[in-house]
């Protein structure tokens, strides 16, 4: 009852489903072919702009802030420290572009966070899965910038995704 002064949201992937059969109220998920992450979660940008845009048709919050999106993938460190991880680039691109386009629609975006900074000890499935844009070695404890951070860096200091 009382107003906001903003809505964060949390986006990953979509969930699509559908009706089962066999009893009232339950489903089956669906799986379309396209590309999905180590979470087995499908990369789907359209979905955040869409999820954008109903929430302030809907809402009409006075701002709004993407609090986590990111991808887990398999990071490899080279011989001389670098983790190369072009599909996480491409994903937060592809999102940076979702994000931009629920903005030319009259979303009043006012920031997006990253998930995350740093690999992490994820809740269900340990130090299995790798989100952050900093590499983590867990028995050194030394962080290594990827090159998503530096991609991130970039888009942070020029208020742009660069084409190409």
């Amino acid at each position: 009852s009382r107003p906001i002064d903003f809505l964060g949201v949390n986006y990953y992937s979509r969930s699509l489903v559908k009706a089962a059969d066999c009893k009232p109220l339950d489903y089956e998920a669906l799986h379309p072919q396209g590309e999905y992450t180590l979470m087995d979660w499908e990369v789907f940008p359209q979905g955040l702009t869409d999820l954008l845009v109903r929430l302030n048709r809907d809402y009409g919050a006075p701002g709004i802030y993407i609090t986590e999106n990111g991808c887990a993938y398999e990071d490899l460190l080279t011989d001389d420290k670098q983790v190369h991880d072009v599909r996480r680039i491409a994903y937060y691109k592809a999102h940076f572009v979702a994000a931009h386009r629920a903005i030319q629609q009259g979303v009043p975006l006012k920031g997006y966070f990253a998930w995350s900074l740093m690999d992490n000890f994820e809740w269900a499935l340990g130090y299995s899965r790798r989100f952050g844009i900093t590499y983590v070695d867990y028995e050194t404890q030394e962080r290594i910038l990827k090159d998503s951070a530096k991609f991130y860096a970039s888009v942070v200091a020029q208020n742009a995704v660069q084409e190409g």
